[in-house]
Parts: C-alpha cells; sequence; structure tokens
C-alpha cells in the first residue's frame, strides 16, 4: 500500500504519483488515466485503454438515454 497525501494547490486539491506509483501503472507525465468507484466505495486507478474508454462512453449515453428509469431503479 502506497500513502498519499492531498494538498491544495490554487483552486484544485491534488496528489502527486511517485515514479514508483507510475511504473505500477505503466504510465508516464501526460498519459490519460481512469478513476473508477467500485460497489463497495474503492476507487481503482488504471491507464489510459481505448477499449475502457470507448465502453464508458457508451455507458454515458446508455445512463443519459436512460436516466429516469436508472433514478427509479436506485
Amino acid at each position: 500500500m502506497i500513502e498519499i497525501k492531498i494538498r491544495k494547490v490554487g483552486n484544485s486539491a491534488v496528489m502527486t504519483l511517485s515514479t514508483e506509483m507510475l511504473a505500477m501503472l505503466d504510465a508516464k507525465e501526460g498519459d490519460t488515466l481512469f478513476v473508477v468507484r467500485g460497489d463497495d466505495g474503492s476507487l481503482k486507478i488504471m491507464a489510459h485503454d481505448p477499449s475502457v474508454a470507448e465502453a464508458l462512453a457508451a455507458a454515458e449515453v446508455v445512463m443519459d438515454e436512460n436516466r429516469d428509469l436508472l433514478q427509479a431503479l436506485a
């Protein structure tokens, strides 16, 4: 487990990814990362994956089209 402090920069709260964390993600400066919330409230950070981006975009469309139904089911 890696501990990270959140700090304020301007109007934002930021966390810094160490070289070790970037290596674990197989990511580098300028890459896009995705954060996904699990059912248990956990967060998963993933390096950019075009198939994940495509699936998330499709899910966004479905959620927008069915917002009222999904709200009623929640």
